[in-house]
């Protein structure tokens, strides 16, 4: 049995097979080597990565997994904002062009920026397809958004003239707020260790540290 899982979602965006490893044996490391693509393998951290390593697969990012408990999620007031379903979309994609810039496919030194910024830009589409990112309101314009998918926290982004102007931990609060009212007792999210910054965020908001994992990707072939 195989235990490369193929990610197509990926694979659109890069013009290759795409796949994660569900286990990280030597049988299944070896496979890779047979195997043209990119794959990513998510570890625990105190997991000798040697064997990883000598099969051609590279470090890129520690994700750190906090988690927040419904009674324990601060609600920030911040007068003048409000969440909506009714947004324009391609006023979203402008934004999730503009903030995300570094995440592990970025930091792929196999992946060019534009293919990592394709990817999140078809993420972020699909969420909107599914009714799964709501529009962050400062007044009447649009200062970001927040995407989610059942109780997982899976993207922020708050447009460069509403940063720094204090309205992060209202807005994320408000749409945790909102996501527990589906009927969720946690809600989880997936931070990297180098965005200060949002852990500092979920932090204030509740979110505690569950657990982490470091992610290797190895590419077997050519970027087209």
């Amino acid at each position: 049995m195989s235990h490369l899982r193929e990610t197509p979602w990926d694979k659109r965006n890069f013009n290759m097979n795409t796949y994660e490893l569900t286990r990280a044996d030597e049988a299944t490391l070896r496979e890779t080597d047979r195997s043209k693509g990119h794959f990513t393998l998510k570890t625990q951290p105190f997991e000798n990565p040697r064997p990883f390593l000598e099969h051609g697969f590279y470090y890129v990012d520690t994700l750190i997994e906090p988690v927040c408990k419904k009674e324990n999620l601060t609600v920030f007031e911040q007068e003048g904002i409000s969440l909506s379903k009714d947004y324009d979309r391609d006023m979203i994609l402008e934004i999730a062009q503009e903030v995300f810039t570094n995440g592990r496919f970025h930091r792929d030194f196999n992946i060019p920026d534009w293919q990592a910024d394709k990817r999140y830009m078809n993420w972020v589409g699909d969420l909107m397809n599914d009714g799964k990112i709501i529009a962050l309101k400062y007044g009447q314009g649009t200062a970001g958004f927040y995407g989610f998918d059942d109780e997982k926290v899976l993207l922020l982004g708050i447009r460069e003239e509403y940063r720094s102007k204090g309205l992060a931990k209202g807005f994320t609060s408000l749409a945790c707020k909102e996501q527990f009212q589906s009927g969720y007792s946690e809600l989880r999210t997936s931070i990297s260790a180098a965005n200060v910054a949002s852990l500092n965020l979920f932090y204030a908001l509740g979110f505690r540290l569950r657990s982490t994992v470091d992610v290797y990707h190895k590419l077997n072939g050519e970027v087209v």
